[in-house]
């Protein structure tokens, strides 16, 4: 069975988001022991698994993801990934529906090589600080919103992109700051540069310290920003050691996010599942 490491929202090897990705037969999946257990032995921030589903239905392949320590609801570089990979084998054409813990979501691959998620919007609901969070974050938030049940982040507004690039947090006492992680954002310093708004995501409550480039954090970056700029088609920056651009498009309930994909490592599992 074939595994394949791939770096999502970069053009470049060594760069955004690597992503494990397991192409399954059809049929349901595997105990989740099993895919948890070769998500821990890959080690990244997330695997993907999927597997095609009967024509006809609501989505053409079931799609999961898990980090070394859990199962997730949403994923965005992962599923980037995973579309990737269906695209440039042949599996895919155009538009893929993935059938998720978080419905069905779409992606569409381009001729420039990028994709584009199809995501829900998460919902922004102002929040008082959690106990301890300015202490465990290093920085004195300027404002905090919840990001809904299938994000599960604390959105922390800060002052600027050098504050947000300075951040060394005391990640066990981040873990009880939010459901999921806590993602710290400012707008970037130079207004005409390449990106609009700077992003760090920190998710040590499921097993993942600092993540490189987290694309479902963007479908509640995208509608902050875009309230903030008046502007609706953004660019983001995740600026971790790896880094990575999303191009983000609020389209209502809906989020768009754009980035493009570079497989990496391509072997065998050879344990099977």
């Amino acid at each position: 069975m074939r595994i394949r490491i791939v770096d999502a929202f970069t053009d470049r090897p060594f760069s955004g988001n690597p992503a494990g990705v397991v192409l399954l037969d059809s049929g349901p999946f595997p105990e989740p022991e099993r895919l948890q257990r070769v998500a821990a032995e890959v080690n990244l921030s997330e695997t993907a698994f999927a597997h095609p589903l009967p024509p006809g239905g609501t989505a053409d392949w079931a799609l999961r993801w898990f980090t070394p320590a859990t199962e997730v609801d949403l994923c965005g570089h992962a599923t980037l990934a995973a579309a990737h990979v269906l695209h440039t084998t042949g599996r895919a054409t155009g538009t893929v529906r993935h059938a998720t813990r978080s419905g069905v979501l779409r992606t569409t691959a381009h001729d420039d090589g990028t994709l584009t998620l199809d995501f829900p919007t998460a919902p922004l609901t102002p929040v008082a600080a959690p106990p301890g969070l300015a202490d465990a974050l290093g920085a004195a938030p300027l404002s905090l919103h919840d990001t809904g049940e299938h994000v599960g982040d604390l959105l922390v507004e800060l002052s600027d992109e050098a504050a947000v690039r300075a951040l060394r947090p005391d990640f066990g006492a981040l873990v009880a700051c939010s459901r999921r992680g806590v993602v710290a954002t400012a707008p970037a310093e130079d207004p005409a540069g390449a990106y609009d708004f700077v992003s760090r995501g920190f998710f040590p409550a499921v097993g993942i310290d600092e993540d490189p480039v987290t694309g479902s954090a963007h479908t509640a970056l995208a509608p902050f920003w875009a309230a903030r700029f008046g502007r609706d088609d953004l660019v983001g920056l995740q600026a971790s050691a790896r880094s990575g651009l999303v191009r983000t498009s609020l389209r209502g309930a809906r989020t768009l996010l754009t980035g493009g994909a570079v497989t990496v490592i391509d072997g065998e599992l050879l344990t099977g599942l």
